[in-house]
């Protein structure tokens, strides 16, 4: 609570609550000055803010030696008992206190692999007040459940996944999170955003704007968005505040790895079929003056192909040449050599579609893990990967993020995104550290498509970050 009110100096008494994932004034009227984050609401006749202004407002109250009543704030304090039996690597430590140096605020990029949780927990004892954890999935909900538990002598909340649960240390998905917050954003003092790169899509960044919590922490392998969206995480959480790639945790705390791409030809057949529906494809793109290489240009073709009969066969012709592109016969030859090559070693095979996913299910007799996938036989494959009793899994993107197999050392990627941040979550997935283990990610890639275009530009957004780890904004 805040000093008590100064009559004297403000002749009335102002205090600032929590409404409905907002901050409300009352005691100043529509003339009174009123601390910067406030903008007066003539529906209710007070001067209203974002809850996420909490922190900015009471400091500029302190600031101005303005007395106020604070009855926004529900969350509590403890004294965390941390007894994690890791002990802190050295640059798990910098982060923190980079953190600590940046007001409590901020985003921390590690790769997958080097130990984001346990980062979280230091902040966690750190900050000492009520701490929501927020979090992609169902499976990782979990997964910090059974940290969290072992962890701390608290009680641990769930908010998902059927639960609703309210702890000193509380976990919930992104959908939860969004969905309550409106109700609970004045309950946590520290909000720690897992896999934050989700933050800033359209709903989900409400969940932080609809909470007071003055005490914020991201974590992340890879910030960077498609959309660009990523500068907003320096208003949502903080700036970011540490960094390190692959390359700096490689052999010391990370598995030593290396990358291999394969190049494959289609075959004759597939050539002319390919040839045939990029031509209808660039017909209609240079038809309708259409840049591409952005995604504004990809939006404007997706407007233009609904549009016309014409636009529609450009669609199919473009969906036409990527399935031979990212499906040739020759991705299946190669991925053969390779499955014979690391029969020994425990294989992650990635696509980018459903459909050779089951493709390679049912060629190479090994389970598959999509989106369609249960819970409890997703759940069963993962624990008989891990033990070792079976030794490769087809996926798709489902286990990009938020799964832990630690004795996975390979990966093959048949077809993907031009994503940087994909490659190196799928890197990540085989970059646990074994005694001994050295991982290897494929990276198959048809020669002469657009394919080979998409490889190419991500490798260069690669470089050009592992040049400039510290340079977020650039793509």
């Amino acid at each position: 609570m805040g000093a008590e009110p100064n009559h004297e100096q403000m002749g009335k008494a102002i205090m600032v609550r929590f409404d409905s994932g907002t901050l409300l004034l009352d005691g100043l009227g529509a003339r009174d000055v009123a601390p910067t984050p406030f903008s007066w609401d003539p529906r209710v006749a007070r001067w209203r803010a974002p809850a996420a202004a909490y922190r900015t407002a009471i400091t500029e109250l302190h600031r101005r030696k303005i007395a106020y009543v604070d009855r926004a704030r529900r969350y509590d304090e403890f004294q965390f008992v941390h007894r994690s039996v890791a002990e802190p690597r050295p640059y798990q430590r910098e982060a923190i206190e980079a953190w600590k140096r940046a007001g409590r605020r901020g985003v921390i990029v590690l790769p997958t692999g080097a130990g984001k949780s346990l980062v979280a927990e230091m902040a966690i004892a750190e900050a000492n007040r009520s701490t929501l954890i927020v979090v992609p999935t169902i499976d990782l909900m979990n997964q910090w459940y059974d940290i969290l538990s072992a962890s701390f002598e608290a009680e641990i909340g769930l908010i998902g996944g059927g639960y609703f649960e309210l702890g000193a240390i509380t976990i919930s998905t992104y959908a939860s999170a969004f969905r309550h917050m409106e109700k609970l954003g004045d309950r946590f003092g520290l909000l720690v955003f897992d896999e934050c790169h989700h933050l800033p899509g359209s709903s989900y960044r409400h969940a932080a704007e609809m909470a007071i919590a003055p005490f914020r922490l991201g974590l992340t392998a890879t910030p960077e968005r498609a959309d660009g969206a990523e500068r907003l995480l320096a208003d949502l959480i903080g700036p970011i505040v540490f960094r390190r790639k692959v390359a700096d945790l490689a052999g010391a705390y990370l598995a030593d790895y290396q990358l291999v791409k394969v190049h494959v030809e289609l075959s004759a057949e597939e050539r002319a079929q390919y040839e045939k529906a990029r031509s209808i494809f660039r017909a209609f793109i240079e038809s309708e003056r259409i840049p591409l290489g952005n995604v504004e240009g990809w939006h404007l073709f997706i407007a233009a192909s609904a549009r016309s009969e014409r636009g529609r066969r450009a669609m199919l012709a473009y969906r036409e040449a990527k399935r031979i592109a990212l499906g040739t016969d020759a991705k299946l030859r190669a991925l053969t050599q390779l499955l014979a090559r690391h029969r020994d070693d425990r294989v992650l095979i990635f696509t980018a579609e459903n459909e050779m996913v089951y493709r390679i299910s049912e060629l190479f007799l090994v389970p598959v893990i999509t989106h369609e996938t249960p819970i409890k036989e997703r759940r069963f494959w993962l624990e008989a990967f891990n033990r070792g009793d079976v030794k490769a899994i087809a996926t798709s993107k489902v286990l990009n993020e938020g799964v832990n197999i630690p004795d996975a050392s390979v990966a093959i990627v048949l077809s993907g995104s031009g994503s940087s941040r994909e490659h190196i979550q799928r890197l990540g997935r085989i970059l646990r550290p074994r005694p001994g283990k050295r991982a290897v990610l494929y990276e198959l890639v048809t020669r002469d498509t657009t394919e080979e275009g998409i490889s190419r530009r991500r490798s260069d957004q690669q470089a050009d970050r592992e040049r400039d780890p510290m340079a977020p904004w650039l793509w």
